[in-house]
């Protein structure tokens, strides 16, 4: 792993932490500018909650909303080297409240769900066409329900237009920024 290819936990429980990551294909940390704007955005109504972070990568969002106070946090990524970095990363915690699971994201979604998640972290690579495809599976495999709340970053704005056109279900937009090329918004289901 190359020194540049670190982050730092900016806030909680292990705030100052850095952890490395490899270089892989689409992987790019969410910048600390956009993960701090997201938990100032849920820092009171994220604690003691589940956390799906779907397209896990570095970890980033992962392990901030552990360091914030997550009552657990399900992670998913599909490349082996950066699943191994978090399970590394995961033993210098020592922590039971966070799993990571070495598997591509939507065979994830297409296993049958037993609970629905307080937050889903949906941070895919980018140009890839991801975003809706996550977001109706997510809801056809009831994993979210009207209380949830969903992060999404992306490479282009994410509009209720095109919410409303490309998903039947009515969502509404919370919050929504752009931080240079990467935008991202919380949204929830009505």
């Amino acid at each position: 792993m190359a020194n540049s290819n670190t982050f730092q936990i900016i806030g909680g429980e292990y705030r100052g932490r850095k952890f490395g990551f490899p270089d892989a294909d689409g992987l790019r940390p969410t910048p600390s500018k956009v993960r701090e704007t997201l938990f100032n955005w849920i820092q009171f109504e994220s604690f003691d909650k589940t956390f799906l972070d779907l397209f896990a990568g570095s970890g980033a969002l992962s392990f901030e909303a552990l360091s914030r106070g997550a009552k657990q946090v399900t992670s998913i990524e599909r490349n082996l080297n950066a699943f191994q970095s978090l399970e590394k990363n995961r033993k210098l915690l020592k922590s039971t409240k966070i799993s990571f699971f070495n598997q591509d994201a939507f065979i994830f979604l297409k296993q049958k769900n037993t609970k629905t998640f307080d937050f889903v972290l949906l941070d895919p690579p980018f140009n890839k066409n991801l975003v809706l495809k996550a977001l109706k599976a997510l809801k056809d495999g009831d994993f979210v329900t009207t209380k949830s709340k969903i992060y999404i970053e992306s490479e282009f704005e994410i509009t209720q237009r095109y919410l409303k056109e490309e998903i039947s279900e009515k969502i509404e937009i919370i919050k929504q920024k752009q931080s240079g090329a990467v935008n991202y918004c919380l949204i929830k289901i009505l």
